[in-house]
């Protein structure tokens, strides 16, 4: 199962997430669940630090299925409407894909 961790600051604002292990939907190769967490994961990691040029902790790591990102509670608010989209997305997900996705939030 994929677990999605959102990390929000002391004022709940989103300020990362944390993604875990492969879904299981499928194959390797196949699996329609890990390939939209882990494109729509790159496409917020890559938007955060190559496009707004915020600096962030980024990792990745497709064999485990980890990945990491951290920003300044300084950068939360230029970052928010893009966090909440992707949370929401993986909510969807979530509901739709309940045994291979779990969403959670925790505060950092």
């Amino acid at each position: 199962m994929t677990k999605v961790i959102f990390c929000t600051d002391i004022n709940g604002e989103l300020v990362g997430f944390h993604i875990h292990g492969h879904s299981g939907y499928a194959e390797e190769g196949e699996d329609i669940v890990c390939a939209a967490v882990s494109s729509a994961a790159y496409m917020v990691m890559n938007t955060i630090t190559d496009v707004m040029h915020i600096d962030a902790q980024v990792s990745a790591d497709d064999e485990s299925g980890d990945a990491v990102l951290r920003i300044l509670s300084e950068n939360a608010a230029e970052c928010r409407y893009l966090l909440q989209g992707f949370k929401l997305h993986m909510l969807c997900l979530e509901e739709q894909y309940n045994k291979f996705i779990s969403v959670k939030n925790t505060e950092v």
